[in-house]
């Protein structure tokens, strides 16, 4: 069974930073794909960022792009989300995803693409 526990999550202000952090137990994230989504109050569910554990592929939402950063730690079975120049409309519960089925570019950002999933992490953007 795995199980995906994210923490970080907290209050900023505009243009500050944060770092997310999702620890994988059941299961090494070594021959999986590992990202983050996330939901803010009235929205749908969005995809922010995803990496191949192996080959470190990054791929990342046009909404985020050039200021968050996904990362790993191999030996702690551990995923990273660097959030920098936060905005009031990264707003939203942060949702840790996994999958080991190895998706194609094309299908990151779906939220059917991930088998497992975290609780979340609250991040609220805010003066």
């Amino acid at each position: 069974q795995v199980q995906l526990v994210e923490s970080g999550g907290g209050v900023v202000q505009p243009g500050g930073s944060l770092r997310l952090s999702c620890v994988g137990s059941g299961r090494t994230f070594s021959r999986g794909t590992v990202g983050w989504f996330r939901q803010a109050p009235g929205k749908e569910r969005e995809f922010v960022a995803s990496i191949r554990w192996s080959g470190g592929g990054q791929f990342y939402a046009d909404s985020v792009k050039g200021r968050f950063t996904v990362s790993r730690d191999h030996g702690q079975n551990t995923l990273f989300l660097q959030m920098n120049m936060l905005k009031p409309e990264d707003t939203a519960i942060y949702t840790c995803v996994a999958t080991f089925g190895g998706p194609i570019a094309s299908s990151m950002r779906y939220a059917s693409t991930y088998e497992y999933w975290g609780q979340g992490t609250q991040v609220t953007v805010s003066s």
